[in-house]
């Protein structure tokens, strides 16, 4: 059985840089993907996440969010998430619907009986994170980017069961001038 890889674009639209990610799926539902590949926008839906992810039976799920470590503004990285250790936790975080912190929603995902596969985190250094709506011109310059390496680690992604080569663990990128 081919296991799916999900590509889940999650942020605030109304934060600003927040709305990366999905602005960067919305760009990608024009692309043509093989199938078994499905790119969504789950915006601040953490619980939906978790219960698509739950039952998925993705092998490869790729996260697209605005995140913060550090660099400059519209840096794009792709980063992989551990899943967590241990027995999964129930905490007041875990039943928020609309909380999207990658750690809850991993944890949701373990409490439900579920496995996400491998996943990674296309993420972009935000510039702006207030009250407002549209990307801030760096974080904007970087959604093509983003897609970009998304489409690539989608390529690159095969069932481990075949053999092929699979996506780099660390991958940094920066937006064209």
């Amino acid at each position: 059985m081919t296991r799916r890889v999900l590509v889940a674009g999650v942020g605030n639209i109304f934060l600003g840089d927040d709305g990366f990610g999905v602005e960067v799926v919305r760009r990608l539902s024009t692309q043509d993907f093989p199938d078994g590949v499905r790119v969504a926008d789950y915006g601040i839906r953490g619980l939906h996440l978790a219960y698509d992810l739950a039952g998925g039976g993705y092998g490869l799920t790729v996260l697209v969010d605005a995140t913060m470590r550090g660099d400059p503004p519209g840096t794009v990285y792709v980063v992989e998430l551990d899943l967590p250790d241990g027995p999964p936790q129930v905490t007041g975080e875990a039943l928020d619907a609309h909380g999207m912190q990658p750690d809850v929603v991993l944890n949701l995902v373990a409490l439900l009986g579920g496995d996400p596969g491998r996943v990674l985190l296309v993420g972009c250094e935000p510039a702006v994170l207030a009250q407002r709506m549209g990307l801030s011109p760096a974080v904007e310059a970087a959604v093509g980017t983003a897609a970009g390496v998304v489409a690539d680690l989608v390529e690159e992604y095969t069932d481990p069961e075949t053999g092929r080569k699979q996506v780099p663990p660390c991958v940094l990128a920066f937006p064209e001038k």
